[in-house]
């Protein structure tokens, strides 16, 4: 019964809560910060990677300032989409910071790794989908940011990979988990011992992303399919949609009839919503639906 609590809590967070005031930033006010669309993009939000001298690299600025990000946006109930992105031509997210890491003693070390875990859990838990547009390097942590993610966009240039064995060490912020989770683990194995890289184009051939497109000259290709994949989202029922989202994230720790428990308590959230009436209404008028989120 405790269990069932839990997942019932779970479910009751999920919900979308208060507003957050929300200010565009200037990329050299922030190594990590987040700026909301408006017009035709109005309810997709972006985080934008703005660490330019280090490649976007994970030092302990960068993770601090993404911990406030994504801590601001989950409570943010008008925000319907997150794409992360780089603001660096190239790069998505080059992992580690060594030199940084290389003035820690073995504990400090353990205990921001224990960090970086943490941060790419807090991603995974936003309640809104979130979309990794990836437009250039995304290696080691820079990766398991991006699996992270609900969906993964690449350009077709792109690499990828968990290259953390060529370093002497392994995937620690969460990598060694989801990969054998998105690929099955055999795949993930060989792509982990052999520390590969791979390009966007094969990076979609093995499902490591949903779509890989051709880089153009401004360097943000994935950026705009990401924003075309935001955009069919966007439409939909807000808490519909994140609904689904937990009970799929819920759902595939589970047993089957754990996640049709699961999956009973997040429809039974739907039922009772303004979006759910507006929803068959539309359908009988033979019109589009407006949702609220209410």
């Amino acid at each position: 019964m405790g269990s069932l609590v839990r997942l019932l809590v779970g479910v009751q967070r999920a919900l979308p809560g208060s507003v957050w005031a929300v200010r565009r930033l200037s990329s050299g006010a922030s190594e990590v910060y987040a700026a909301r669309l408006d017009g035709s993009n109005e309810g997709i939000a972006e985080i934008i990677m703005s660490r330019p001298h280090a490649r976007n690299s994970l030092g302990k600025v960068f993770v601090s300032e993404f911990f406030d990000t994504v801590d601001n946006l989950r409570h943010d109930s008008s925000v319907r989409v997150v794409v992360v992105k780089s603001s660096i031509p190239g790069i998505f997210c080059a992992g580690a910071d060594l030199k940084e890491r290389a003035q820690m003693d073995n504990a400090e070390v353990s205990l921001f790794v224990q960090q970086l875990r943490k941060l790419m859990s807090e991603i995974a838990a936003l309640p809104m989908p979130t979309i990794a547009a990836v437009d250039g390097f995304a290696l080691g942590g820079g990766l398991e940011l991006a699996l992270a993610c609900d969906l993964r966009v690449a350009a077709s240039s792109a690499k990828m990979g968990l290259i953390e064995t060529t370093r002497g060490l392994l995937p620690g912020a969460g990598g060694s988990q989801r990969l054998p989770r998105l690929l099955g683990i055999g795949l993930a194995k060989e792509l982990i011992f052999t520390g590969r890289q791979i390009d966007g184009t094969e990076a979609q051939h093995i499902g490591l992303v949903n779509d890989a497109v051709p880089q153009n000259e401004e360097g943000d290709a994935a950026y705009l399919r990401a924003l075309e994949l935001a955009q069919e989202i966007l439409p939909q029922a807000p808490v519909a949609v994140r609904m689904a989202k937990l009970a799929m994230n819920r759902g595939i720790e589970v047993d089957i009839a754990s996640g049709m428990a699961i999956e009973a308590m997040c429809y039974g959230q739907v039922i009772p919503t303004k979006d759910r009436l507006e929803g068959m209404s539309a359908f009988r008028e033979k019109r589009q639906p407006h949702y609220t989120g209410k």
